[in-house]
């Protein structure tokens, strides 16, 4: 029996290979193609449609990396066919299956309206003539290089332009009109579904043996030589089995049309531009042709580019949102990355993102959609409800290297206690085609089987684009009740989630971050990237907050357009492969482009702000952005400068090293440039480990065993180099203007260079070190370790909105799985009633470990990930100049640990004025943060301001305005009203752990402006 089950799949397989694929185009007769190559950068049809073609002859060779060639396709439809069964078989030369990848094309009518795109899995077009049979069709062809190749990752100059190379990269193939046989093509349909079916049932079913039966029976019926004229025979006799229905107790299957176009990636985003309307042009031709099909597509970015560069597409898709078959879902700007972006960042990726559907599309999505994002924070949950999201799905967990996550339907609780309903597609992918195998793979996996009966697949080729195809919609309309199968409907991911979390309501629970084992090099890699979201996120916050206060207190217009403009960008450099790191040199030369732009703009509107609320005049002031006072001058507003107290002192230590202290902190440096002692006075505890230091430096070799950008594999800590075993090439020191004094240490790193600044200032609690570096280096991470001497079984790592806790140990596998990991501003290492607190300005690389000292006591070691420098896809990813700041402050709280994050990464601005300005909110409370000072989205003039609980505990703080309101409301993320109104003049509030509150206050009419003159 096995050998003759062996022997109908080798009969079928030929008979589909030679006979039954070839007989879907019974005819081809060729078109007339010409072309014209751009000069550079792409163009707009009307652009293209006014140049010169030159002929094109058959098998033309064409298409250097990154050019654009425009084809243009004429002739006549030959006689005797009907345009209904005619095809234009379009082959740009595709070099293999997988679309977005390598070249693809986009045709228009010759008015300049869209058709639909062709790809390697898509490469036909309608076949549009006029009333006298006449073809003239334009096809814009994208000659993008296949970068990933067999995913190798050998370095490749494909990711850049000017590394890419002249040679042409294709060959034109079949561009024709094609006759096409729809009976044969079903009935591939038909034997594609049955055959993948009989190879996954079991060796001894029932039914596996009917299959092959019955495709036996189907070779014997049709004719070789007559596939045409036997297809709908051989199609009667499989018939029986796709009707037979599916068992009353299958697993449900929502499968929902997807396509995940990443908004950048091994492309620049000028070409995710295109490949957007490549993929939603060949969506709506299939949904002209499949009344039931059903697409969802996330990342108001998208839409908004095709609004942009293709209005007339965007009409045809914004009437399909409303007919509910077009589903605009995930309420972002783009699917972000979570782990690294700041708490208001990820508020503003849903604020931008809804407002966008809204306005646009009339739509207000409420499931979150990040199938491919490299791992969840803690605090979105909260983010997600607070601004109107019911429902979270992702895929990307069923990557873990290690564990498994245990559940696909659950509730996913955060840091703050806060719930959202959430699915992991059990498919395992986000790119399904619906085959039979993956169908089965989905009801087998699902964990929630027994207690629940449904799932969702997103089915359509994703990454670089595509989308469902023909093929496709055949297999699901086939699948939709057939024995062997789970059933399957095509549906919308709200149909789903509504279905799903009324059968059932008490799902379990899973606390805390949903932690990707893999690709943990994203939090290192592109530092430069990294750095420049870091200082965008923080100028955002002064601008706002300067550019409010201008608003409220001297009547300057606020820029909201700037600003919204300017977030928009930064929220699309958060696309999870651009902040990652993870993209090709292209993306990143753009990126770091980007940053100094936006850095450039924000400044000029906090300068403009600063100006017009001091006025004119020679004292000199400070402006401070921190949600803390700083010498005097407050929290959120503008004071006079004072020096800072006190003095630092210092002398050369007996072996070379320095010693210096400033009646708060004593650092001592030894020769060899590390610091090996560290006393706050308040404690007079050492914080350095014996034998350790609080800046030690290591190089590790680092060669993940394979995706380079995205991995640090954890062998990477076999090999290490410490980088201060010999004396520096120089250690210096110096004392600034401000009475800062610095120790300079230089020294030479194989192929680079690597200057750290250690700095104590004049009434600081903490020593800072600033790293300026050459990076040369291949496939190398160099670390920063901070050797402590505290007892600790865990570390805090900040997040969004709060911290997380990292175990020193191993003691499960989920444990040792989460050797490198995200942390935002800060970390604190504690023990009970001492602490340190390691604080950052760009990095978010770090790992905890701990070791026991020989004759007892143990150390924790918190290490940051500063650099790496992997070879694909950017094979000059770090190279180059950076640098970046770490602070140590010893015997910290966790209040304190907060503090040095905002100290560090909001440095205060000198200005030179008139008046002092008071801030437009007092506080009084401990452990509330106002994270946000801004003007409402909707342009009606009021305040919104956003807090915090950033310690872990309860919170209580009393908030009172400095500007005449009218009244104030709580409201929710995206500032809409969600409590009662009052008139209260202060408020006071009790906050749950890291819960964040909105607050929104309608200032008075002709509210009196806030200003004060300066004292002395």
């Amino acid at each position: 029996m096995h050998d003759d089950r062996t022997r109908v799949h080798a009969r079928l397989r030929r008979f589909v290979r030679e006979r039954l694929e070839p007989a879907v185009y019974s005819a081809y007769e060729p078109v007339a193609v010409e072309h014209w190559q751009v000069p550079d950068e792409p163009v707009p049809f009307s652009r293209a449609v006014a140049q010169i073609y030159e002929p094109t002859t058959r098998n033309q060779q064409w298409g250097r990396a990154w050019s654009s060639t425009w084809f243009r396709l004429s002739g006549a439809l030959p006689a005797g066919w009907d345009a209904a069964n005619t095809e234009i078989v379009c082959d740009l030369g595709f070099t293999a299956e997988q679309p977005g990848f390598q070249v693809e094309g986009l045709a228009y009518r010759s008015d300049g309206t869209v058709i639909k795109a062709v790809s390697p899995r898509s490469h036909h077009l309608p076949c549009i003539v006029d009333d006298d049979g006449a073809l003239l069709l334009y096809v814009e062809a994208a000659a993008n290089p296949d970068v990933a190749g067999t995913y190798t990752f050998a370095p490749t100059p494909l990711g850049e332009k000017a590394t890419a190379g002249p040679e042409p990269l294709y060959e034109l193939g079949t561009i024709a009109f094609a006759a096409r046989d729809t009976t044969a093509w079903e009935l591939l349909q038909d034997v594609r579904v049955l055959d993948g079916l009989a190879r996954r049932l079991p060796e001894d079913s029932t039914r596996r043996g009917r299959i092959l039966h019955g495709l036996d029976r189907m070779l014997d019926a049709i004719d070789p030589d007559d596939v045409a004229g036997t297809a709908a025979e051989a199609r009667a006799v499989l018939a029986p089995l796709l009707a037979a229905p599916a068992h009353a107790s299958s697993h449900r299957i929502i499968a929902v049309g997807h396509a995940h176009i990443d908004s950048a990636w091994l492309w620049p985003v000028r070409e995710t531009v295109r490949k957007v309307a490549r993929t939603f042009s060949n969506v709506l031709d299939l949904m002209d042709r499949n009344p039931e099909f059903v697409f969802a597509a996330s990342s108001a970015q998208q839409y908004a580019w095709l609004r942009e560069h293709q209005p007339e597409l965007f009409g045809r898709v914004r009437e399909r949102v409303r007919e509910g078959r077009f589903v605009p879902v995930g309420g972002m700007w783009v699917e972000s990355d979570t782990n690294m972006p700041g708490g208001e960042s990820m508020i503003r990726q849903f604020a931008h993102g809804k407002r966008f559907f809204r306005a646009e599309l009339g739509v207000d999505s409420e499931e979150v959609w990040l199938p491919d994002s490299f791992g969840y924070s803690a605090a979105l949950p909260q983010i997600v409800r607070g601004t109107g999201n019911r429902w979270f799905l992702t895929q990307k967990m069923s990557w873990n290297q290690v564990n498994r996550l245990p559940h696909h339907t659950f509730w996913w609780e955060g840091i703050d206690g806060t719930r959202v309903f959430t699915h992991l597609p059990p498919a395992d992918t986000y790119n399904s085609q619906l085959t039979p195998d993956e169908l089965l793979h989905a009801e087998h996996n699902f964990q929630e089987s027994g207690a629940a009966t449904m799932s969702l697949v997103p089915f359509g080729w994703g990454d670089g684009g595509g989308g469902p195809t023909r093929e496709m919609i055949a297999a699901a309309e086939r699948s939709r009740d057939l024995e062997g199968l789970p059933r399957v409907e095509i549906g919308s991911p709200r149909r789903f989630f509504e279905e799903a979390e009324a059968e059932y309501p008490d799902a379990p629970v899973w606390s805390g971050e949903m932690y990707l084992e893999l690709h943990r090099g994203t939090y290192t890699s592109q530092a430069r990237t990294k750095r420049g979201n870091r200082r965008s996120e923080q100028l955002l916050h002064e601008a706002e907050l300067w550019a409010t206060t201008a608003a409220v207190c001297a009547g300057v217009p606020y820029p909201a357009d700037e600003l919204r403009r300017i977030w928009e960008r930064v929220l699309l450099l958060q696309f999870h492969d651009i902040l990652p790191g993870s993209s090709i040199a292209w993306v990143h030369r753009e990126a770091e482009r980007d940053y100094a732009a936006i850095a450039s703009e924000l400044t000029a509107v906090i300068e403009r702000s600063l100006t017009a609320l001091v006025g004119d005049g020679d004292v000199e002031l400070v402006a401070n952005a921190l949600p803390t006072a700083v010498d005097g001058v407050p929290a959120l507003g503008i004071g006079a400068a004072r020096n800072s107290s006190g003095e630092v002192t210092w002398q050369r230590a007996g072996d070379g090293g320095v010693a210096m202290e400033n009646g708060g902190v004593r650092v001592v440096v030894d020769s060899r440039g590390r610091i090996v002692s560290l006393v706050d006075a308040a404690t007079g505890r050492e914080a350095v480990a014996p034998g350790g230091a609080a800046n030690r430096l290591v190089i590790h070799r680092d060669t993940p065993t394979e995706w380079d950008a995205w991995d640090i594999d954890d062998h990477y800590r076999r090999v290490a180099t410490p980088l201060d075993a010999d004396a520096p090439d120089a250690l210096e020191v110096a004392a600034s203007a401000d009475g800062t004094v610095v120790v300079t240490v230089r020294r030479s790193v194989a192929n680079s260079r690597l200057t750290q600044r250690i700095s104590l200032s004049p009434g600081s609690a903490a020593v800072d070190l600033a790293f300026d570096i050459d990076w040369q280096e291949g496939q190398k991470l160099l670390k920063l370790f901070v050797d402590l001497d505290v007892h600790a079984d865990d570390v805090l790592a900040e997040t969004q909105f709060g911290h997380v806790r990292r175990a020193t140990h191993e003691n499960t596998s989920w444990d040792a799985a989460r050797f490198e990991f995200c942390a935002h501003r800060w970390a604190y290492v504690a023990e009970p009633g001492y602490g340190v607190a390691v604080a950052n300005d760009s990095t978010y690389g770090h790992d905890a470990s701990r070791t026991v000292r020989q004759g007892g006591g143990r150390t924790t070691t918190l290490g940051l990930s500063l650099l790496r420098a992997p070879r694909f896809p950017d094979p000059e990813a770090d190279r180059g100049d950076h640098t970046m700041r770490v602070s140590i402050r010893p015997g910290a709280g966790i209040r304190d640990a907060v503090a040095e994050g905002h100290r560090l990464n909001l440095p205060t601005r000198r200005v030179t004025g008139g008046r002092a300005v008071d801030p437009l909110f007092e506080f009084d409370g401990d452990g509330v943060v106002a994270e946000t000072v801004k003007l409402a989205e909707d342009g009606s003039g009021d305040v919104v301001l956003r807090l915090y609980e950033s310690t872990g505990g309860r919170g209580t703080v009393t908030v009172t305005p400095r500007f005449d309101t009218a009244e104030w409301v709580p409201t929710d993320l995206l500032e809409r009203p969600v409590g009662d109104r009052s008139s209260v003049r202060s408020l006071t509030l009790t906050l749950r752990p890291f819960e964040i509150v909105t607050l929104r206050f309608s200032p008075a009419p002709a509210a009196p402006r806030r200003r004060r003159d300066v004292i002395g």
